[in-house]
């Protein structure tokens, strides 16, 4: 089964290079290994799990807006208010109820069609009657009405077919609704870990700052006392300076992960600032170790294929496809409809005889006189005719006279339609291929993305213990290192030099903690279980 056309679309790479940018500049701030959690939104894109098939929409758009919370945000508050308030799940939203208006057209098809028509028209000097076909030198006032209906018996089962694909766009659409909120979820889970992360190197910066600022004052006392050159000093100092820097550089990325966040929740931008998010107590990677490493990624891919909504929304899709074959297929048969209608009309012109019955005419009649055999001796006969009056033929019994109605069957045998028929056919054919295939890309993504995550995770965790153990060694080397700096044994660049390898060392392990946690919620989502720290 696949996903749909727009699951890998062009933001995915314009995600990954924004955030391969971010990385680089940590690198250079930071002096530390890349950042790891930048993975994280190759992940977050690709993956998506729902509870159920067809679920509610998180919020209408016509419902009253949620109030945003007075404190600081958890994890889980700020997916509730993204789920309620984002405008892309509005508009997938939106995308399903224009799909379900769609399918009602769809329905309203197998219904007959029925029409009235009626129009009034004037006509000047020589026209003919509409009703008698006659020329007439005088002005004409016409009405004609008609109404009409169509039903359609037999297209090749192409209206059912029709109505049957569109029932499977329909819930495919409302599928949708359930990805870009999976989606969404993991891009606020993303931005969330992102500004936790921000927030600690800034906090081990400030530290470092502290401790560097006490080495200066202490280097100041010992220069005026002559126990060190002044060059250790300044090294001091310059190491200041960077450290400055590198935390100035924290600050900006924790800005840039609080505006992410807010513009994900649909926020203020202004509120950026102000934004508070609870900060959680994470336990140490390294007793979650049994627990990642029981996990079964084969177990884990096969949950996550029945819940996954882009699984179900391939899977639509396939059948709208195979519905889309029989829609094409059905241009081979015949096509049978039935019409019927009524007419009728109206002419100013038009008049009646009405019989007379108090009134005839005397109409002389010749005849020849049987009795004279050599002349012509006519014999006269008076017979009374019937006398006719002609009086206006009014509206509504003109429009009752006039009527007529009509009753038609209408088959239509394709023969030759420039192979239109064929060609659609056969386009149906690939589109199910396509559609094939789609769906077994999305398992094969699926299931690499399972195995992607459960590998990184193990990396994080185990490159957490790395870093640990290596925080601790250089720790007490730098201790070492610092002793020796203050008595005058130790240059500055070599006091340095260890300060930075445990600065290094210690953004390392804080990366690979976060690196970790994230994986282990994306795992824990593929399986169903809520997103919260």
């Amino acid at each position: 089964m696949a996903l749909p056309n727009d699951y890998y679309d062009s933001s995915l790479s314009n995600q990954r290079l924004n955030f391969c940018e971010m990385k680089r500049k940590t690198i250079t701030a930071l002096h530390f290994r890349p950042l790891a959690l930048a993975g994280v939104v190759l992940t977050m894109t690709t993956v998506a799990q729902g509870q159920n098939p067809v679920p509610p929409p998180a919020a209408a758009l016509g419902t009253p807006a949620q109030a945003a919370p007075t404190g600081p945000w958890t994890l889980q508050a700020a997916v509730d208010y993204a789920l309620a308030h984002n405008l892309t799940v509005r508009a997938s939203e939106l995308t399903a109820q224009q799909q379900e208006a769609t399918q009602r057209l769809n329905r309203a098809a197998l219904l007959p069609t029925a029409g009235f028509t009626g129009n009034q028209s004037f006509n000047f000097g020589t026209n003919r009657d509409p009703l008698t076909n006659q020329f007439q030198a005088v002005n004409v006032r016409s009405n004609n009405f008609s109404a009409s209906g169509q039903v359609t018996l037999f297209s090749g089962f192409q209206l059912r077919n029709t109505v049957r694909q569109g029932m499977l766009n329909a819930q495919a659409a409302r599928v949708d609704i359930e990805k870009a909120r999976n989606d969404l979820s993991l891009n606020v889970a993303s931005s969330f870990l992102q500004l936790l992360l921000a927030q600690e190197l800034i906090r081990a910066s400030e530290a470092r700052i502290s401790t560097i600022r006490e080495q200066v004052v202490r280097s100041e006392k010992l220069l005026k006392a002559g126990a060190v050159a002044e060059g250790n000093l300044l090294d001091i100092r310059a190491q200041l300076a960077s450290e400055e820097r590198t935390l100035v550089t924290a600050q900006n990325q924790l800005a840039l992960a609080q505006l992410t966040l807010v513009q994900q929740l649909n926020l203020d931008p202004a509120s950026a600032s102000r934004f508070e998010v609870v900060v959680p107590t994470l336990p140490d990677p390294t007793t979650l170790t049994a627990t990642a490493d029981a996990l079964d990624p084969n177990a884990t891919f096969e949950q996550a294929r029945q819940r996954l909504p882009e699984i179900k929304a391939a899977d639509l899709r396939v059948l709208s496809a195979q519905r889309g074959l029989d829609i094409a297929r059905g241009g081979y048969y015949p096509r049978l409809t039935l019409a019927g209608g009524v007419s009728t009309g109206f002419s100013s012109v038009r008049s009646q005889q009405v019989l007379n019955t108090d009134r005839f005419t005397l109409t002389p009649v010749f005849q020849p006189d049987p009795t004279v055999p050599t002349g012509y001796s006519p014999s006269i006969y008076v017979l009374p005719q019937p006398s006719f009056d002609r009086l206006p033929y009014k509206f509504l019994d003109q429009l009752s006279d006039n009527r007529g109605e009509f009753l038609q069957f209408t088959l239509n045998v394709p023969i030759l339609n420039g192979l239109q028929t064929r060609v659609g056919v056969q386009q149906a054919q690939v589109s199910i291929q396509q559609a094939t295939l789609q769906a077994e890309q999305v398992k094969l993504q699926l299931r690499q993305t399972i195995q992607q995550s459960f590998a990184d995770a193990l990396a994080a965790q185990r490159r957490f213990a790395a870093s640990s153990r290596q925080v601790d060694a250089l720790a007490l080397a730098f201790r070492n290192a610092e002793i020796r700096f203050n008595n005058g044994l130790l240059n500055g660049t070599d006091f340095n030099q260890a300060r930075n390898n445990l600065t290094a060392a210690q953004s390392d392990m804080i990366q690979a903690k976060y690196e970790f946690f994230f994986r282990r919620k994306v795992l824990d989502f593929y399986q169903g279980k809520p997103l919260a720290l």
